[in-house]
């Protein structure tokens, strides 16, 4: 059996750069070599101990820094991070993380990357933790990093010109472009964008911890006292095979006397409501009468939501419910590619469908971006979708299996 080991982020109570950090500090990486390359690189001073988060046991990593702070622009930090002499995969997981830090920043203040300035996240504590991320990471030695839905807090944040509602602007900028899950709860800010940046980068999401045995737990304490233990806990897990795993019920219901008019409105009622999956399936009912199946696939928790607005839509007096301890799933993101035609160039969305090894299973073009493409173009449907398939298996298999 194929086993293999997983780097899981689970931020129930957000994350920062110095959580991350101390989390895998609290997983065994290497705590002398870590130190000794962010001391060498930014003018601070790294404390490492223990605190008691709420009862829980937390590894608390304090950078100390030396002189007066002041903000720097993207490319300063930049030649910071290549004259340091990091090893080379810190070096470009330390650039692409910024990358993705001045992208946001740069949409949100309608400003270049030449005329960014970074304040906070451009000040030395930020780089130390930001690169002592990055070492620590690549220390771990896994197959693939995982990250479940982020608590990004509930209130309210100071921006440059007032308060604005949890998340900040660059982090939300930045969840965007990572397509990570996320959520609001608690009264406070519990997600920065270092920490967003970290795990965008390193990790792809998952909806709930997978089947598996843990081998280690690190918790990273932060800073903020909270209901709750303000702790990110990070995992190493080995799992067999490469598939993942999630849990769902299947909803199914026989229907007669139902148009076709109002099974499409309940069809996409159904998938905007967060079925996974909905088959409407002809079928001879009793007395020879024509009808039809309903199946739907779920999660638990949309069961009851979903099976009253089937009900509600069809007259059906009930809904089965087949209980599923889980099924296979391969990990899906939406991602870009760009196809050229008739002298335009057209931006379209492809499916990317992988496993926990970052092997690619499957890559297939959203169809409404293709037909889009066609109208304007005149090229048949079909041609479209198998070049901007081709382009997505050429662009992304190398990208996946690193």
């Amino acid at each position: 059996m194929n086993t293999m080991r997983n780097l899981i982020f689970d931020p129930f109570s957000g994350a920062s750069g110095d959580m991350i950090l101390a989390s895998l500090i609290g997983l065994g990486a290497d705590r002398t070599g870590m130190c000794e390359m962010i001391e060498s690189t930014v003018d601070v001073s790294v404390s490492v101990d223990l605190i008691n988060k709420k009862g829980i046991d937390a590894v608390n990593v304090h950078i100390e820094t030396h002189g007066k702070e002041r903000s720097r622009s993207y490319y300063e930090l930049v030649d910071i991070i290549k004259h340091a002499c990091l090893p080379s995969r810190v070096e470009k997981s330390a650039l692409a993380v910024f990358g993705i830090m001045g992208e946001a920043e740069s949409r949100i203040h309608g400003q270049s990357l030449e005329e960014l300035h970074f304040h906070e996240v451009g000040q030395n504590d930020a780089i130390a933790d930001v690169l002592g991320a990055c070492y620590a990471i690549h220390e771990t030695d896994v197959n693939s990093i995982l990250c479940t839905p982020i608590n990004v807090g509930g209130g309210s944040v100071r921006v440059a010109h007032g308060r604005m509602p949890v998340p900040a602007p660059a982090t939300l900028a930045i969840l965007q472009e990572g397509n990570l899950s996320f959520y609001g709860s608690g009264d406070r800010e519990l997600l920065t964008p270092t920490g967003a940046a970290l795990l965008v980068h390193f990790a792809r999401p998952i909806a709930n911890i997978p089947v598996g045995n843990v081998l280690s737990v690190g918790y990273g304490a932060g800073d903020a006292d909270t209901d709750g233990p303000n702790v990110l806990r990070t995992m190493i897990m080995q799992m067999e095979g490469s598939l993942f795993r999630d849990r769902i019920e299947v909803l199914e219901t026989n229907v007669d006397d139902v148009t076709g008019e109002v099974l499409g409105n309940l069809f996409d009622k159904l998938l905007s409501m967060g079925a996974l999956d909905v088959a409407i399936i002809p079928a001879t009912m009793k007395k020879g009468r024509t009808g039809h199946i309903i199946t739907v696939i779920t999660k638990p928790e949309h069961s009851e939501t979903i099976a009253r607005l089937i009900i509600r839509e069809t007259g059906s007096l009930g809904v089965r419910v087949i209980p599923t301890k889980h099924r296979f799933i391969a990990d899906r993101r939406i991602e870009n590619v760009t196809i050229e035609l008739n002298g335009q160039e057209f931006d379209v969305g492809v499916k990317v469908a992988c496993d926990q090894r970052g092997d690619i299973l499957n890559v297939s073009a959203e169809y409404e971006d293709c037909k889009t493409v066609s109208d304007i173009t005149q090229v048949p449907i079909k041609e479209i979708i198998g070049s901007v398939e081709d382009i997505g298996r050429n662009r992304f298999m190398s990208k996946w299996s690193k």
